[in-house]
């Protein structure tokens, strides 16, 4: 089941322990957790996908931006699922 628009794996006790509550992922709240919206489910959302690997922009710089972000990045592993959802 795909939680993320971006590709990273939602899991209920990693966002428990990150923001103190169970999170459904992004593809069925409203807005994340941290902020009023999110760049790449703004984005996806607006173009019509239900991931960021059925985008014809997949990979997009916005997406590798977040993927290899030094501090909250998983070093490409989004992206990869993204493309495992996609059947690429």
């Amino acid at each position: 089941m795909i939680k993320s628009r971006c590709g990273i794996v939602c899991d209920t006790k990693l966002c428990k322990e990150t923001y103190g509550f169970d999170c459904a992922g992004c593809a069925n709240i409203s807005k994340p957790p941290w902020g009023d919206s999110c760049p790449v489910k703004d984005c996806c959302e607006g173009r019509g996908h239900d991931h960021c690997g059925l985008c014809n922009d997949f990979p997009c710089d916005m997406l590798n931006e977040f993927a290899y972000d030094k501090e909250h990045g998983d070093d490409g592993k989004r992206i990869e699922q993204c493309r495992m959802w996609a059947g690429q």
